[in-house]
């Protein structure tokens, strides 16, 4: 089941593109693609997006990269400043679904908070892709915002040296939980939760799993451990559900 923010990426074409809203009878998505000059968001059937992953032409990454994972707060003041007048001119055009992604509405729209603003059609538009490759989060609206992230408290991770006590079974010594795998962890409770009504940990570990990972590799899985843990540390209000 594909959900609003997904990535797939084709690697034929090696493109990626992101979901950015499924109606409500989930038949149309408008996508976007990540790194085009010049994009624009795209109609697209869902069905044909479900084939193109059932038939192995695209997978969902596992991961955002950039997905909001940091305490925007510690950021310096200039960088707030910037993203908070550049979501001030957008925060209603992204909030016009599904019209801000139709063409012929999204130039009127684009004019109209230009001149209330006093910001150039350009600066709007690159507003606008900007929240859109970036995650659809105010966030998105940073200066350099892959750079900008908040200098945390954990440890980094080498390729071939692993954090933390050894597993107590198995020879491979199992899997760091760097910042790619936390990011799936971010990614599981979001679609889990997006798709229960309750939250589980234990229900959205599960389906981490069998979403993102190949259960066959036992050694080379994180365990529900580093997965409750992460959870509990990066986001603590989303898992205080049991």
């Amino acid at each position: 089941m594909l959900l609003k923010n997904d990535l797939l990426y084709y690697p034929a074409q090696a493109r990626t593109i992101r979901i950015l809203w499924i109606d409500s009878a989930a038949s149309v998505a408008y996508t976007f693609e990540l790194g085009a000059k010049g994009a624009h968001p795209v109609l697209a059937p869902l069905a044909a997006l479900g084939a193109d992953l059932r038939e192995q032409r695209a997978r969902v990454l596992a991961s955002d990269p950039h997905a909001s994972n940091g305490d925007s707060a510690a950021l310096p003041a200039r960088h707030r400043q910037v993203r908070d007048r550049a979501w001030a001119v957008v925060q209603a055009l992204v909030a016009d679904e599904p019209a801000i992604y139709q063409a012929r509405h999204r130039g009127r729209l684009v004019m109209a908070q230009s001149a209330l603003h006093g910001v150039s059609h350009p600066s709007v538009y690159r507003y606008l892709r900007r929240f859109w490759e970036r995650g659809q989060h105010p966030d998105a609206l940073l200066p350099d915002y892959k750079n900008s992230g908040a200098p945390g408290k954990s440890r980094g991770s080498s390729a071939n040296v692993k954090r933390g006590r050894p597993r107590k079974s198995g020879s491979h010594p199992g899997l760091n939980a760097d910042d790619g795998i936390r990011r799936t962890f971010h990614a599981a409770v979001a679609r889990y939760s997006a798709t229960h009504a309750q939250f589980s940990r234990r229900g959205a570990y599960r389906q981490m799993i069998q979403d993102f990972f190949d259960a066959r590799d036992a050694e080379l899985l994180p365990t529900f451990g580093q997965f409750n843990y992460w959870i509990g540390k990066d986001a603590p209000a989303a898992s205080a559900a049991a």
